[in-house]
């Protein structure tokens, strides 16, 4: 299993107790539904190394985690930072109309008024706005996502229409 095949649940952000277990952050919008985790895949020098969960009490968006053969502080304390991974088909379902940003890699974009925009090449996310970063005949261009501007999505066809506000296009093409 590698990274490419996985996406993030969180990261470990200290130890808890004196024990072995470790305080986790969930990145995800809604932490309750791995409640039942058994398993993930801890990165450790650049590589996935999987942990077994003895126990897991989710509150919010944290977790303590006990996981199997962390005894100690130390122990835990190695952890503290570490990635934590799911396999993608762990990602629960979504709605026809919404998305991962994992699965929109390479799509085409459709605007309403400009066409065939060009193929979305990353995603960048910030606590503020997410934005695609799609190739524009050579240049990148920035579209937020949000939902006045996103539209529907089409997997089978690989396209995502959008309604870009009047302008945008413009600012990249100088």
């Amino acid at each position: 299993m590698n990274v490419g095949e996985c996406f993030q649940l969180g990261y470990v952000i200290k130890k808890h107790g004196l024990s072995g277990e470790v305080s986790i952050i969930l990145d995800v919008d809604v932490p309750h539904e791995y409640q039942e985790l058994e398993s993930v895949f801890v990165e450790i020098n650049d590589k996935l190394v999987p942990f077994f969960i003895e126990s897991i009490s989710i509150k919010g968006n944290k977790a303590i985690v006990r996981f199997e053969d962390v005894n100690t502080l130390e122990q835990a304390d190695e952890l503290k930072g570490k990635g934590l991974f799911l396999p993608l088909s762990m990602l629960p379902e979504l709605d026809d109309d919404k998305f991962y940003y994992h699965q929109v890699m390479g799509y085409h974009v459709i605007d309403t008024t400009a066409g065939d925009v060009g193929v979305i090449v990353d995603v960048y996310t910030s606590p503020n706005q997410d934005l695609l970063a799609i190739d524009h005949r050579g240049k990148e261009v920035l579209v937020p996502i949000n939902d006045e501007i996103i539209g529907k999505v089409d997997h089978e066809k690989s396209t995502l229409n959008v309604n870009l506000p009047e302008g945008l296009l413009d600012i990249y093409l100088d």
